[in-house]
């Protein structure tokens, strides 16, 4: 029996070893490859907003982002009369005739365990209650764009698990259609039909499939063109068929559109005059307004004409506030030169984002991305990656990631799929980051949470590491306050007065700091 006992006991005790040697390993490694964010757990876990915005009578599509092991089964109390929730995929779907507030609790459900999140969902005049999150084709491949293209991408984001964690937009940037006067018979011949419809061209051969398609993952779709006579990329556009083309998207059956200024310049006398920024913005978000579904309206004129006061006017939902955060000319060397400038010069306009309207500085330009006609691995060290989710996530900007969703490696992914940090972008609230505190290259920004917590983020622009200290006063609390380490999803302690952490040159840290227990 003694000798029986001896072995167990060993045998545990080398199970044990076993077990904290792989843990010290995995741990290891993870610090090694720059990976801070935690594996998901096994157990079931609801992410991504606690709101969504549709018209009434509408359709309505949502895919539950949810973690854990599968298989998992989807459920929902109080679901309202109208819609309907697939619960081997948690896919919702359905119409809300009328307008009202409806409340309920989602419910995932796996071996391990059940989880429960309560979400609202809005029947009103806003959509994009909190900023969307997907892909975009143009930092990926620009013009060389197809229909099997954006099914493998599509296929990508349910496989590689964005789905799981909010990412739902598959957007289609520029060269989808005809190309006036090309030679090219893959993308050349008449631009609309006798009716004056548009044409996309042969590696297009059915848009109303792939919308389809796209659907049936649980996912929304997005379309690009230019109020202009053509495209940035020479494809044509919707000048003299603004009502036309908004119709034909419309009964194709997508729910974005990306509407690029690109040729209409030179049809203004001042491009930076607001009154005339707003016409053929104007025009188009009045016409898919009057359309039987949802448009998120993208408006990318460059920032011109201080579009954030203006643009939720024009029926916007978010609008690009700088040039090309990746021009294409623009050598790899100076990408972060071009995110520094363009993310952290988002401080003076925060006041204008907020539900149904959001601040856009850009794509995310992580992963494999075009450089000079190649995909290669974005030339940001870790953390300059880190500073840019970080501050995109501060300043409640639309996540669209750049890169090839079917070449993700770890670094990037969990980049992409810190619960803890989009649940920053997606709060609620909606109220945009603001810097509190400067000190040289050294900066303070903090966002509001709908709770009455705090996400402070913590930036280093230097070249060397350097300690970045948060005071009480500059955010304008008191007492003492724990304060969570939001990429590496732990507390880090209670603290009063004042939290300092080293930051590593061109880095980020991002904190919560939880409300104080006496607040109300």
């Amino acid at each position: 029996m003694r000798r029986w006992i001896w072995r167990f006991r060993s045998t545990a005790g080398f199970l044990l070893l076993s077990a904290l040697f792989f843990v010290a390993s995995t741990a290891a490694q993870a610090q090694q490859s720059g990976i801070l964010t935690p594996a998901p757990s096994p157990k079931p876990q609801i992410n991504g907003p606690t709101i969504y915005g549709v018209h009434p009578g509408h359709p309505l599509l949502y895919r539950i982002p949810a973690t854990g092991d599968r298989p998992m089964t989807f459920s929902a109390k109080h679901l309202p009369a109208g819609l309907m929730l697939d619960p081997a995929t948690g896919i919702l779907r359905g119409v809300l005739p009328h307008p009202g507030t409806y409340d309920m609790t989602l419910e995932a459900r796996n071996a391990l365990g059940t989880a429960k999140r309560r979400f609202r969902i809005v029947a009103g005049d806003k959509i994009a209650l909190t900023p969307p999150m997907g892909w975009s084709t143009w930092y990926m491949v620009h013009l060389n764009i197809s229909d099997a293209l954006v099914r493998e991408q599509t296929n990508a984001m349910v496989s590689s698990g964005l789905v799981n964690y909010g990412y739902s937009f598959i957007d289609i940037d520029d060269g989808w259609n005809i190309k006036p006067g090309s030679s090219d018979a893959m993308i050349g011949g008449a631009p609309r039909d006798v009716y004056g419809n548009l044409r996309s061209n042969f590696n297009f051969p059915d848009m109303e499939a792939l919308a389809d398609y796209v659907h049936s993952q649980g996912l929304k779709i997005g379309i690009y063109i230019s109020p202009g006579p053509l495209t940035c990329g020479g494809f044509e556009g919707s000048y003299g068929h603004v009502a036309q083309d908004a119709h034909l998207f419309a009964q194709w059956g997508y729910d974005l559109l990306k509407y690029d200024l690109c040729s209409y310049q030179k049809l203004m006398k001042n491009p930076s005059d607001p009154a005339e920024l707003k016409v053929p913005y104007q025009w188009m978000g009045s016409e898919l307004a009057k359309q039987n579904r949802d448009f998120v309206y993208n408006l990318c004129e460059y920032g011109n004409g201080d579009v954030w006061k203006w643009g939720r006017e024009v029926g916007g939902n978010f609008w690009r506030t700088t040039g090309d955060v990746g021009y294409l000319e623009t050598p790899q060397s100076t990408l972060w030169k071009n995110l520094s400038a363009y993310g952290f010069g988002q401080a003076d306009i925060a006041k204008w984002a907020g539900p149904g309207g959001w601040n856009d500085p850009d794509n995310l330009l992580l992963g494999k991305i075009l450089w000079d006609g190649h995909l290669m691995p974005t030339p940001l060290t870790h953390n300059e990656q880190y500073t840019y989710m970080t501050l995109w996530s501060l300043m409640d900007a639309p996540l669209i990631f750049g890169g090839d969703m079917t070449q993700l490696d770890p670094f990037t992914l969990s980049l992409l799929t810190n619960t803890e940090v989009i649940a920053v972008d997606q709060d609620a609230l909606g109220k945009q980051a603001a810097p509190v505190a400067q000190h040289g290259t050294l900066e303070v920004w903090a966002k509001p949470m709908e709770d009455g917590s705090i996400a402070v983020g913590l930036f280093n622009r230097g070249d060397q590491a350097a300690s970045v200290i948060a005071l009480w006063s500059d955010l304008g609390i008191h007492g003492k306050r724990t304060v969570r380490d939001l990429w590496r999803q732990k507390d880090v302690g209670k603290f009063d007065h004042e939290f300092h952490a080293t930051v590593g040159p061109h880095g980020a840290e991002l904190f919560l700091f939880e409300k104080h227990p006496h607040q109300w």
